[in-house]
């Protein structure tokens, strides 16, 4: 089952999610950002973005804050989600 970050509420209706999305497990460890029909994955062992276009520029600066808040919960999640690909493998 997917983890959803929990989100103001004023930011999900502008529709901002933060997820560990299924089905993810072969990839590197990560967390998917979007906004409507837009994504960017960051990378929950390194903190950058995986997609090359993607920039902090292009999120709201409060979700930022909630991801970077929430940092180790997201690890602790995708490591519950992928035990086989934990995030502090190959750190």
């Amino acid at each position: 089952m997917a983890f959803s970050l929990e989100l103001p509420a004023d930011l999900r209706q502008a529709g901002w999610k933060v997820k560990i999305r299924d089905k993810e497990r072969l990839e590197p460890p990560h967390v998917t950002i979007l906004l409507k029909m837009s994504a960017w994955r960051l990378d929950l062992r390194t903190g950058r973005f995986m997609d090359q276009a993607a920039s902090w520029r292009d999120v709201d600066a409060r979700v930022r804050t909630a991801i970077e808040s929430a940092w180790t919960r997201l690890r602790s999640e995708w490591d519950s989600m992928y035990p086989e690909n934990p995030v502090g493998d190959r750190e």
